[in-house]
């Protein structure tokens, strides 16, 4: 990335179920939908949202391979995104396991996410 406009930060757990994908789909929506940033396009390389390149940055506490890097890619509608995964975040308790839920034990995990957005 050539120019770094923004970074957005944000954490997402899933509760029950284990799945760091989710946990993380979760954690870069948090950073992404509370910001608005109307004048990017001014910004960007001949003004357009494809020149956009974004860079998530996720701090995982267990299961790296099991991340659909894709399926995290995909929140974001413009321009190049690549997907970083570096150890980090946390697991802790649920306090309760439910199978219906598919848990595999009682504890959560919980990403956090950097979303960095440039040219």
């Amino acid at each position: 990335m050539e120019k770094l406009l923004f970074i957005q930060t944000g954490f997402g757990v899933d509760v029950h179920g284990q799945n760091v994908t989710k946990a993380s789909k979760r954690a870069v929506e948090n950073a992404i939908y509370h910001n608005s940033m109307p004048g990017i396009e001014d910004l960007l390389p001949n003004q357009d949202l494809n020149n956009m390149k974004v860079r998530i940055k996720l701090a995982v506490p267990a299961d790296k391979d099991a991340l659909d890097k894709e399926a995290v890619k995909e929140l974001i509608p413009y321009g190049t995104v690549e997907v970083e995964v570096m150890d980090g975040g946390m697991i802790t308790t649920s306090g309760i396991f439910l199978a219906e839920k598919d848990d595999k034990n009682e504890m959560m995990y919980i990403v956090n996410a950097s979303v960095e957005t440039g040219y």
